[in-house]
């Protein structure tokens, strides 16, 4: 597709979905003349969201760096775009050079809308579009977003790693922790659901964590893992069958935020009775399993009781 006087000229890459550079939407009447209504512009600088008059903008603030966060607002890119299409008007969808933020949001709005894996959406933007190319960062990201179901989900397990992971690249860099990593405490929040696992320190009962904090991950290869340490029976035995992992790995949790402020790692205590319960490593730990896990917010199993919640009146069971 052409436009004339607009600079570099836009590819349609879908119908009513254009992917263009920087340069690709300096006349907002050539944009008009061909159908487009809207321009998501994917920046690293404010500046680059400079309006165009009488189109919808919306500005999308990222780097294009494979640890820059665009994942979290797939979603809002989705939106705007389907709300302009959804009207009959097309789409302008552009960063700096038009192969790599650009052509990963358009990626994921056909994921979302199309139903098409990432490998196939990425596919069919290329096909349209020779040369682009997304970071391996941002490819992640795709990948990630695929797993949640095409719908950033605060409260999925992955996101939730995925958001600790970004936190720990720029943890030198902080001042403070951002509220929403913590998860609520227990304590003071509501009655534990019917579905939830409660977590209590064994030696006090002080309630710590629910089955929705926990981070699960692969598991490693065992003592095999631990060979320049010389250990060779790290994993424990329980029941007649091995359990690899002999920790929990969770979100951080209300209660901890004074220990972790400031500090890379250290230990985690109880807040009630101050027994030690495990450990803390913003530049992560090894799991019994021989999996490394960066950070780790770790609870040793040992320490901590599982209480469930009875679908029966309000009896509640201890597992020890």
């Amino acid at each position: 597709m052409s436009v004339p006087g607009g600079g570099s000229a836009p590819v349609s890459v879908w119908p009513g979905l254009l992917v263009g550079g920087a340069e690709s939407c300096q006349s907002a009447e050539a944009l008009r003349a061909v159908g487009v209504s809207a321009v998501l512009t994917v920046g690293a600088e404010a500046e680059a969201a400079a309006a165009v008059p009488g189109l919808r903008c919306l500005h999308v603030q990222a780097r294009d760096e494979p640890r820059a966060d665009l994942l979290s607002r797939l979603d809002e890119c989705a939106a705007f775009i389907s709300a302009a299409r959804g009207v009959g008007g097309a789409v302008l969808v552009r960063c700096h050079a038009g192969v790599s933020r650009s052509v990963a949001v358009v990626t994921a709005y056909l994921m979302k809308t199309e139903g098409l894996s990432w490998e196939e959406a990425y596919a069919a933007v290329r096909a349209a579009k020779p040369d682009s190319e997304v970071n391996p960062g941002f490819q992640a990201q795709l990948k990630l977003y695929e797993a949640m179901g095409c719908t950033v989900d605060m409260s999925s397990p992955l996101y939730k790693r995925y958001r600790l992971e970004l936190l720990t690249e720029h943890y030198s860099e902080l001042q403070d922790l951002p509220r929403e990593v913590f998860a609520a405490d227990p304590t003071s929040t509501c009655q534990t659901p019917d579905t939830e696992v409660l977590y209590r320190c064994r030696k006090c009962r002080r309630a710590l964590f629910r089955s929705s904090s926990i981070l699960s991950h692969m598991e490693g290869s065992g003592p095999a893992a631990f060979a320049h340490k010389r250990i060779t029976g790290s994993a424990q035995l329980r029941g007649g069958g091995r359990e690899m992992c002999t920790s929990y790995f969770t979100e951080p949790v209300q209660w901890m935020e004074p220990a972790l402020l400031g500090v890379l790692e250290g230990q985690l205590l109880c807040p009630k009775c101050t027994s030690k319960l495990g450990s803390f490593s913003w530049r992560g730990e090894q799991c019994s399993c021989g999996r490394w896990v960066t950070p780790a917010f770790q609870i040793h199993k040992s320490r901590v009781d599982e209480v469930r919640t009875l679908p029966v009146g309000n009896i509640q069971a201890a597992k020890t």
